[in-house]
């Protein structure tokens, strides 16, 4: 199986609906830590965060699959994952781990997490069928083939 596949399985993992079980190939997208572009899309998605709470607390018309993604640290090992669903808590946020891991250990797909607002690495939701937000996927449909970005695009309703 090729990268690209790999990674669209991936992607398709953070876009399923919530019942959705990982592919036992699926691979994650390997970024270096110093990505400008990547570390441009986490900070993007930072700033924008209470803006991005906000309509999740209050879904507007014709918006849903509200999710955050979370970076989580198993020693000197670093892996971001998608959070669907998630809800606040008095002491930061709670949801479940919607991707397999492959590089740390300490969670399971499917695993009740609890984070905090410095773990959050980018957001997402659809609105009427089209993406917004999830930056750090638009920096890894740069990094894909043209005909894989192109189909996750189209079918996924990515405008990036």
């Amino acid at each position: 199986m090729t990268i690209a596949v790999r990674i669209a399985l991936s992607l398709l993992l953070a876009l399923a609906p919530l019942h959705a079980k990982a592919e036992g190939d699926d691979k994650a997208m390997v970024i270096a830590s110093d990505d400008a572009e990547m570390a441009a899309a986490v900070e993007k998605a930072r700033s924008s965060l209470d803006e991005f709470l906000a309509l999740s607390d209050a879904p507007p018309p014709g918006t849903d699959k509200f999710k955050l993604k979370v970076m989580i640290v198993d020693g000197n090992a670093t892996e971001h994952f998608w959070i669907i669903p998630f809800k606040r808590t008095a002491n930061g946020f709670v949801g479940i781990l919607a991707n397999e891991p492959e590089i740390v250990q300490n969670v399971v797909l499917g695993q009740n997490i609890e984070f905090a607002r410095d773990d959050i690495s980018d957001w997402g939701y659809t609105r009427n069928g089209r993406q917004v937000g999830s930056f750090t996927v638009c920096v890894m449909l740069k990094k894909m083939s043209k005909e894989d970005a192109d189909y996750m695009r189209s079918a996924y309703g990515f405008d990036c």
